[in-house]
């Protein structure tokens, strides 16, 4: 278990005030927009930012208590740093870039050079030099570097910030796969909803300095008090769903969960295999008689739990299904005008859903279901190894002011 509970405050005029816990394997996102104190965070876990009073503690080692007068070195933590450009050495080859973090290495070796090179697909990359690889290939090599220093954990600071659409999608199935085959605590700084949704399993959401929410992704990405980090056309629903069906001929696929099921474009894993659907709340209409002779395939029944006031003209409805629950993004005049309150029975017809892309191996990113393209699927865990404990990955900087 990683504790965070650090306050600081900077002569800008900004304050940090951290208050959440992270599992001791997996990735958790600190979720947000730019300038929430996201990269702060990890930076005060990193040891390259002092908080001004606190406790930061990851599995059974104190890094920091105010109280207690303690406050480990960078060196000493072992968290392997991963910045948004790759900061490779130039004047060196792939292979001696990873043998950097080799060398950096404090204690017992519990992933080898091979496994890392291997894992990461970069062996035909190691006698380059970074100025000839690609913006994917060169965070490949950096989380490579980290890696090998055999961190306690890893911290990435929006590593695909600074990549295109293409160069994301060729560098996820990486992290999917880090993710999927290390017992490994990663805290993943990003402003990306797609990245959360495919990367994470738990989400802290970041906002103004605080830490708004924290928990399992399904449960933090669809509280109407995240608008303000979201957005209000991006809040949403996810299900964690179980593929059901193909249907070749339309292209489109059924996935099933307690809750009913839905018809997404065409995901090539087999039926039985696990899928996680998000449907946003702006995607989703209310009637309050079941639709007939419309377009929409998806369509679900509930009752309306609570109606919160959102940004602008805009009010979030959340809809009670018999074991779960999906958001609406209506107009206030709509909610006027259907005299929409709790309690009521509605039908949601959902018109869009995006299914994660996490196929076995490599993959593309996620369709949405007016989308004629395929959808790739979820991923398949694999058996992990055993647990990486230990130290040190790049130094990270310290902090702007």
């Amino acid at each position: 278990m990683i504790e965070i509970d650090v306050s600081l405050a900077r002569n800008t005029g900004f304050c940090l005030e951290a208050h959440f816990a992270a599992p001791d394997m997996g990735i958790t996102a600190l979720f947000g927009r730019s300038g929430s104190g996201k990269t702060t965070i990890i930076q005060a876990v990193a040891g390259s930012v002092r908080p001004d009073r606190g406790r930061i503690v990851v599995g059974d080692e104190v890094f920091f208590d105010s109280d207690k007068g303690i406050d480990l070195p960078m060196e000493r933590r072992g968290a392997g740093y991963v910045f948004q450009d790759a900061r490779l050495f130039p004047h060196m080859t792939v292979d001696n870039n990873l043998r950097y973090g080799e060398r950096r290495a404090r204690r017992e070796r519990t992933i080898g050079f091979d496994a890392v090179v291997e894992m990461l697909g970069v062996r035909h990359l190691l006698k380059r030099r970074p100025h000839t690889l690609s913006g994917g290939e060169k965070q490949r090599v950096a989380i490579g570097r980290a890696l090998l220093s055999q961190p306690r954990l890893l911290l990435m600071d929006e590593p695909l910030a600074s990549l295109d659409e293409m160069r994301k999608g060729e560098i996820l199935p990486y992290l999917e796969r880090l993710r999927d085959e290390l017992r490994l605590p990663i805290l993943y700084v990003s402003h990306s909803v797609e990245e959360v949704l495919r990367l994470s399993d738990a989400v802290a959401a970041v906002a103004d300095g605080k830490v708004i929410a924290c928990g399992p992704l399904a449960d933090v990405l669809s509280q109407p008090e995240l608008l303000p980090v979201l957005g209000r056309f991006d809040l949403g629903t996810i299900f964690d769903c179980t593929i059901t069906a193909h249907n070749e001929e339309f292209g489109l696929s059924t996935v099933s969960f307690p809750d009913g099921e839905l018809r997404v474009p065409l995901v090539g894993r087999p039926v039985g295999a696990p899928a996680r659907a998000r449907v946003r709340s702006r995607d989703v209409s209310l009637s309050l008689s079941r639709p007939i002779d419309v377009s929409v395939t998806n369509r679900l029944s509930g009752t309306i739990a609570r109606i919160t006031r959102a940004e602008g003209p805009f009010s979030d409805v959340e809809v009670a299904l018999a074991h779960g629950k999906l958001h609406s993004l209506v107009t206030q005049e709509s909610v006027q005008r259907l005299a929409l309150e709790p309690g009521m029975t509605v039908w949601a017809m959902i018109k869009a859903v995006t299914v994660e892309s996490r196929p076995a191996g490599f993959n593309s990113p996620g369709a949405e279901i007016r989308s004629p393209s395929p959808v790739s699927p979820p991923r398949q865990p694999s058996a992990a190894p055993p647990a990486l404990r230990v130290i040190a990955g790049g130094t990270p900087p310290k902090a702007p002011s």
